[in-house]
């Protein structure tokens, strides 16, 4: 039987895969200083067999030390975060986080902690936020250290704190968001602890940065487990204290049943968009958020939300300048919520080419075109095999029409015959609104007629002008 130091070596060897960082060891030990692979790292090594990103490491020397200790190994050096005690170091593409042994503590109310440097790992490892994320690896003698049992909650998925939940989101409450991010990203269980303590202090978010949410948001949203982490902010009330729209989704149903739980729709269209596509899982998440505001109760008891879309699109905006996403995501977001229902005309009644040119024109780019119509496919829920597929059908035909009409037109890059300068030369006019007016006219004309000459645009012009006077 292997004893246990035999498998903590054995363990360390599985996680110490990187040539780069025995370098470092090397270095550190030389000058009589631990040095450890830690967090992250760590994790994602024992699950995937080696992580693709930066590698974080924990180490008893002071800053300036590893300052020191770095210069003439690495490439680059950042020391913008040495105050807190992470000097970063690239060397061959490859980012490396050096941080100091930390012992931090909170006062009641602050954001920040008091740093302070400490001179055990245990202790450092005890102020992380997840047992998970509380394991290491020594880069000298290959001894893994998990004194919280990280590695069994890895095993079995489940999400736990080192030290009680309660303290552990006392000391940064956006602990509680990430809770539901590792849920998603891992797809892992939060025990009885994290979830009770995240019900109870859910209100302390209201001392963390709107950015810092987003962030944690952002990276939660792209998650394999994308439902299970948004199913836990709203379990535990903490959408409640940034995303508020989501929860409300949960609207009770009426007594017949006779519309969709709206919530899990939601939920199954975010995960059914793809996940490398931020703007899109976003638009997602939030293009059904004007249902409640707009339910109606109609005779039969039918159900509807007439111009959810619209309040929708008015309501996504609000919530995403409030979580201080940039303006072009917000741009691109809420365009997307506006469209999500355009092509439903299409499936119902199917369109002219003008119609079709509209629809194109609407998108704006062939990148925000790709997105709607994944949105639309996503979109699509129902149970009913036979209703999905018509609905994938007419999809389908409409790509190809819009394909065809590119290939025939340049559908992608729509204007009209006359620009403005030959606007203002055929009337005789100056730069104003009037030239806008008349250019919008004739994009009109050429949307809804296809292609055009320059002769028959000054035609539609004269048309137009005689219309005007």
């Amino acid at each position: 039987m292997v004893d246990a130091d035999t498998q903590q070596r054995q363990l360390g060897e599985l996680v110490a895969v990187y040539p780069e960082a025995d370098e470092l060891a090397e270095r550190f030990a030389t000058a009589g200083h631990e040095l450890y692979l830690v967090g992250g790292t760590v994790r994602d090594t024992l699950l995937r067999g080696q992580s693709g990103g930066d590698l974080d490491l924990a180490t008893s020397a002071r800053p300036d030390e590893t300052e020191h200790l770095l210069r003439g190994w690495a490439d680059q050096l950042w020391l913008t975060g040495a105050r807190f005690g992470t000097v970063t170091a690239v060397r061959a593409s490859r980012t490396y986080e050096v941080t100091t042994f930390r012992s931090d503590s909170y006062q009641a109310g602050s954001r920040h902690p008091d740093v302070r440097f400490g001179d055990d790992i245990t202790v450092d490892l005890s102020r992380r936020d997840f047992t998970c994320n509380a394991m290491a690896v020594d880069l000298r003698s290959r001894r893994f250290v998990d004194p919280f049992g990280g590695l069994a909650d890895l095993r079995r998925g489940l999400l736990r704190t080192p030290l009680s939940a309660t303290t552990s989101f006392g000391d940064d409450p956006l602990r509680m968001v990430r809770l539901a991010r590792f849920a998603a990203v891992l797809d892992a269980d939060v025990d009885d602890d994290a979830r009770r303590a995240a019900s109870q202090m859910a209100r302390h978010l209201s001392s963390i940065s709107r950015e810092r949410i987003r962030d944690e948001l952002n990276k939660l949203i792209v998650a394999p487990a994308v439902a299970r982490g948004l199913d836990l902010l709203c379990a535990t009330g903490l959408a409640d204290e940034f995303l508020p729209e989501l929860p409300a989704l949960r609207m009770q149903r009426d007594p017949g049943h006779r519309h969709k739980d709206v919530y899990a729709h939601t939920l199954a269209v975010v995960a059914g968009c793809p996940a490398d596509d931020l703007v899109l899982r976003l638009a997602g998440l939030l293009h059904d958020i004007g249902k409640p505001a707009t339910r109606r109760f109609a005779p039969g008891g039918r159900v509807t939300f007439h111009h959810h879309e619209v309040v929708g699109a008015r309501m996504a905006r609000e919530r995403l300048i409030e979580l201080r996403y940039p303006k072009q995501m917000i741009d691109q977001i809420t365009q997307l919520v506006a469209l999500h229902l355009r092509f439903h005309g299409y499936q119902e009644r199917g369109w002219t080419d003008s119609a079709v040119r509209r629809y194109v024109r609407d998108a704006g780019s062939p990148e925000q075109l790709r997105r709607l119509n994944l949105l639309t496919r996503a979109d699509v829920t129902t149970q009913n095999r036979r209703k999905a597929r018509a609905l994938a059908s007419a999809m389908d035909d409409l790509e190809a029409r819009i394909a065809q009409l590119e290939r025939d037109e340049e559908l992608s890059a729509i204007r009209p015959p006359l620009d403005g300068h030959q606007i203002m030369a055929h009337l005789g006019i100056a730069p104003g609104p009037l030239v806008g007016e008349a250019y919008r006219y004739l994009l009109e004309a050429r949307i809804e007629r296809g292609p055009m000459t320059a002769a028959q645009g000054y035609a539609l012009l004269d048309e137009w002008s005689r219309d005007r006077s």
